[in-house]
């Protein structure tokens, strides 16, 4: 089981949200209100066949890699995920925090192929899918990201990140407010507490239901 930790701000917030919540009429506490969807670090977690193959001294770099990546230093933390992959290029989740840096450096033609090094390594590496979503959604290609966080899903029914993004993708830019509640509760369901989410449900749960019933007065 891979752990993880960083959110992905959206790109193109400003234009393409606005666009999205006027459309919509989305009340101002759904998911516009603090981004878009997430990308989050991949730690190496000891029960993880993969770790099982890496000495613990390299594991050690590889978190201190995820570590000086939390702290802001992009720069550093690239090298490191690199010089960790010279040696152990067949850990998936060093690839997916270099996609994550190079697309939080808007270098997406390297985020793509660091994408597809860790699909190379695992074609159903949720992580990896994840963020391959993240990035067909950031160029606008909707549906294609829809296809990813689905794929995710399917191959670990248990990854909540995945659920949120879909929950987001939705609501926002596919405007399917039923499929939104249904991914965001989803995650509520996996990861519970998240008092953010929760309220987007709430709102969410009356936006579905008036909608439902003026769908019943038109027929």
């Amino acid at each position: 089981m891979w752990l993880q930790g960083f959110t992905d701000r959206a790109v193109l917030r400003l234009t393409l949200m606005g666009l999205a919540l006027a459309v919509s009429g989305c009340a101002s506490n759904g998911p516009g209100s603090d981004g878009a969807e997430r990308g989050r670090a991949v730690h190496a977690a000891p029960g993880d066949p993969r770790a099982a193959e890496v000495p613990p001294e390299a594991l050690t770099m590889y978190e201190q890699a995820v570590a000086v990546m939390a702290s802001g230093d992009a720069l550093d933390a690239e090298l490191r995920f690199k010089e960790f992959l010279l040696q152990y290029p067949g850990f998936p989740g060093a690839h997916v925090n270099l996609a994550i840096l190079h697309a939080n450096n808007n270098n997406y033609d390297k985020a793509m192929a660091a994408v597809d090094a860790a699909l190379a390594i695992d074609p159903e590496y949720a992580p990896a899918l994840n963020q391959l979503g993240v990035l067909h959604r950031r160029n606008g290609n909707f549906l294609e990201a829809e296809a990813a966080y689905l794929k995710a899903v399917t191959a670990s029914p248990g990854y909540a990140l995945a659920h949120y993004n879909l929950g987001v993708l939705n609501e926002l830019y596919l405007q399917r407010l039923d499929h939104a509640l249904r991914h965001f509760e989803r995650y509520q369901e996996i990861v519970g507490g998240d008092e953010q989410v929760e309220k987007w449900i709430t709102d969410l749960q009356r936006r579905v239901a008036a909608s439902r019933r003026t769908a019943n007065i038109s027929e």
